[in-house]
């Protein structure tokens, strides 16, 4: 389905609409190979070695509770919040998950989402590009269960900006109630 915002007159733009989206799928989809083959290992399957290459090719020394939180990290598959990850690491303190974040989103191993209900969530990084930020995506947040989704193939539409404002980052956050929870309805 063609998105609603865009308004189609003719089968040309209509092709060329159903184009960019597939290309835009492809190219998610080539990164994804490509970021997969780049650690030989699945992202879920990550062990010590695995962890601390990652953190030093982001600048990052390895030590015991960064790779800590990093596996948990990397075993979420999606957004999880600060209480989250607190819940799940139990040999780590608040203070210390914080600050093991706060550094992972300073060397851009980490995306910082805000929204939800729980103010930011955090999720792996797939960019390669450790000046700027090139993974972004919109994600949903669901208000049945307050689950964050990413929502991987789809792009945060280009805005323009008025002269003399530089963008820095882009945030989109899609609200509504997922599959799941619209199937138990």
């Amino acid at each position: 389905m063609l998105c609603p915002s865009v308004k189609i007159t003719n089968d040309w733009q209509k092709k060329k609409e159903i184009h960019r989206r597939l290309h835009r799928f492809y190219r998610f989809f080539l990164c994804f190979l490509v970021y997969s083959a780049f650690f030989y290992v699945p992202l879920h399957a990550m062990n010590e070695a695995n962890c601390t290459q990652l953190l030093e090719e982001h600048g990052i020394k390895p030590t015991a509770n960064r790779i800590v939180v990093l596996k948990e990290l990397v075993k979420a598959l999606r957004p999880v919040s600060l209480s989250e990850l607190e819940y799940k690491i139990l040999s780590i303190d608040k203070s210390n998950i914080f600050r093991a974040l706060t550094l992972f989103k300073e060397h851009r191993l980490v995306h910082v989402i805000e929204g939800g209900s729980e103010g930011v969530r955090y999720e792996l990084c797939h960019s390669h590009n450790h000046d700027h930020d090139e993974d972004l995506h919109p994600h949903f947040y669901c208000e049945k269960c307050q689950r964050t989704t990413c929502l991987d193939y789809a792009e945060i539409p280009e805005v323009r900006l008025p002269k003399g404002y530089e963008k820095k980052s882009a945030n989109l956050m899609i609200k509504g109630i997922c599959p799941d929870c619209q199937s138990k309805l």
